[in-house]
């Protein structure tokens, strides 16, 4: 059975990538391994990822050394109509912070936005064989426009979906939530247990993302957990451990 460890950092982008940086530091530290970049065109319209040569120059030596991409949205913000229930204002605005740009969207613009992504893709002369929607939140709108692409896979929290059979692959990823100190405290504890939970899934995945390089703890946590299932599993993109699930 394949054992397959998955390393990736989400919210990658101009705007970022000082922090990007310096968790792929951390991560070489134990050891270099492919990793599934997760590029947002236009993270929070802070600047277009086709208009910034140095991170261009940046993500081309990442794909040189193995890495893969992922197109990560278009803005990574939920500026979709508001919801009128109250556990959709919850999962929109609280819990993701407001930055589940597809969780709402209809099929028509998630449409344009992935087209657009793509577009800005080509140009670059990068391949995208995966979307992951921001906050994993994936709505039937982004789901229906999804299907019209030529995606091999895209993953929410609780696993990975090969396309476009949609066969599920479960896998709860890994993730810190780093927004306020009691966040910190408790994935520091629900990891480690999340983690023992997991041992039998055939693709474990840890998902960083750029502002956990502001805390050390959660950098080392992060290096304990590589370290650790590079004992027993091989680490892969995302696309690759589909493949080698299939």
């Amino acid at each position: 059975m394949t054992r397959a460890v998955c390393v990736s950092l989400h919210d990658v982008a101009p705007a970022t990538w000082p922090a990007c940086r310096i968790i792929l530091d951390a991560l070489n530290a134990v050891a270099p391994v492919p990793v599934t970049l997760l590029v947002v065109p236009d993270y929070h319209h802070k600047g277009r990822v086709d208009q910034a040569p140095a991170f261009i120059q940046s993500v081309a030596a990442r794909l040189a050394q193995g890495d893969e991409l992922a197109l990560h949205g278009f803005y990574h913000l939920d500026d979709a109509q508001v919801s009128n229930s109250p556990w959709g204002r919850l999962k929109r605005q609280v819990y993701t912070a407001g930055e589940g740009e597809f969780s709402a969207l209809p099929e028509q613009r998630a449409m344009e936005r992935l087209e657009a992504g793509l577009a800005m893709f080509e140009r670059l002369g990068w391949q995208a064989p995966g979307f992951v929607a921001p906050a994993w939140l994936l709505g039937e709108g982004g789901w229906a426009a999804l299907a019209r692409f030529p995606f091999q896979y895209t993953t929410t929290l609780k696993g990975l979906y090969a396309l476009p059979s949609r066969r599920f692959i479960p896998s709860q990823s890994l993730v810190y939530s780093v927004r306020s100190a009691w966040r910190v405290w408790m994935s520091r504890r629900w990891n480690p247990y999340l983690y023992s939970r997991l041992e039998d899934s055939p693709i474990l995945r840890l998902s960083l993302h750029p502002a956990d390089a502001a805390h050390p703890q959660v950098l080392r946590d992060w290096q304990l957990f590589l370290a650790r299932t590079l004992e027993s599993r091989e680490p892969m993109t995302k696309s690759a451990a589909i493949r080698a699930c299939s």
